[in-house]
């Protein structure tokens, strides 16, 4: 069956590629999980929009990549404030998309949440380091401040 994916599958290809694969595996696992739709002609315009919002979601080029690496280092240290008990416990843990908000808010680049690694689990106050990968061969990292609002 060709199917169109509409998001990347390891082993199979990224979001917009044309593959065939077994029918079963199509129809049990790629359409009614959203990753793939069947290839029709109709569905062939849709790559373009797929393709377009990927293309704006990348990071181009390893010089922007390098750009955007110093843009984050010159941020120095994100503060970062979450919901603390009494006895200054985390309510919950600090996400990726806590920390993309974060450094959007400190004026640093628009990153993407999916681009940004923990180290760990961020359940406490403190001081935190955060890798962000900006390309394959760029990887930047982030100091992130961890303060308390009381509940």
């Amino acid at each position: 069956m060709k199917i169109i994916l509409t998001a990347d599958v390891s082993g199979l290809g990224e979001s917009g590629d044309i593959v065939e694969v077994r029918d079963g595996y199509a129809r049990n696992y790629l359409l009614p999980q959203n990753l793939a739709i069947v290839a029709t002609k109709g569905a062939q315009k849709q790559i373009e929009t797929i393709r377009r919002v990927q293309e704006n979601r990348r990071v181009r080029n390893l010089e922007h990549a390098q750009e955007l690496k110093q843009q984050l280092q010159n941020l120095g240290s994100v503060t970062l404030t979450a919901k603390v008990s009494k006895q200054g416990k985390l309510f919950g843990s600090i996400t990726n998309g806590d920390v993309a908000n974060a450094v959007r808010k400190a004026g640093g680049p628009n990153l993407d949440k999916r681009s940004v690694s923990l180290r760990g689990h961020i359940k406490s106050l403190g001081k935190h380091v955060v890798d962000v990968r900006l390309h394959p061969d760029v990887t930047a990292n982030v100091s992130v401040q961890v303060t308390g609002e009381e509940q």
